[in-house]
């Protein structure tokens, strides 16, 4: 029940924005939480490196194909800071997490967060799962793809920048 309504919720407000949102330019202020519930915000992302942000949800087929791609491909993303974002609670998180992401849960560069106030959805403007995002060093938006199939593109500009 509370997942259903969180994903009617969800819906309804792409669907409402979804014809004049335009991604977010650049890393906005935010605040997420780690599994051990301390808050993780955009204060602590790593400086000097591109960041990778995926929103995910654990039930959604295109978030698990782009998860275990992203998983498949980690080599192309060890020198960037991935961040994985959801709204699901720690329970549903960690199994697709083990299911999809056994390998990258355990990188240091790799940070799973859970959206507990809700912070994701107004600040970056996701058009819909998976939102994944690409950012340079600086913090500007360098890509942003919601296509799971399109993971090589993301990894083209990663190769790109880190050149």
């Amino acid at each position: 029940m509370k997942y259903t309504f969180k994903t009617i919720v969800l819906v309804l407000l792409i669907s409402l924005q979804a014809s004049a949102q335009v991604p977010i330019g650049m890393i906005p202020d935010f605040t997420f939480y780690r599994q051990n519930k301390s808050p993780f915000s955009n204060k602590d992302l790593h400086a000097g490196k591109m960041s990778f942000f995926v929103f995910f949800d654990s039930d959604c087929d295109h978030c698990q194909h782009a998860v275990l791609s992203i998983s498949k491909s980690y080599r192309e993303f060890k020198n960037v800071s991935v961040y994985l974002i959801s709204l699901d609670n720690e329970q549903k998180i960690n199994h697709f997490m083990n299911y999809y992401g056994s390998n990258l849960k355990v990188k240091k560069n790799v940070t799973v967060l859970q959206d507990i106030k809700n912070d994701f959805l107004p600040k970056f403007n996701p058009r819909k799962y998976p939102s994944m995002y690409l950012f340079s060093k600086e913090g500007k938006l360098i890509m942003y793809e919601d296509n799971p199939e399109n993971i090589f593109r993301i990894i083209k500009q990663i190769k790109t920048f880190n050149k």
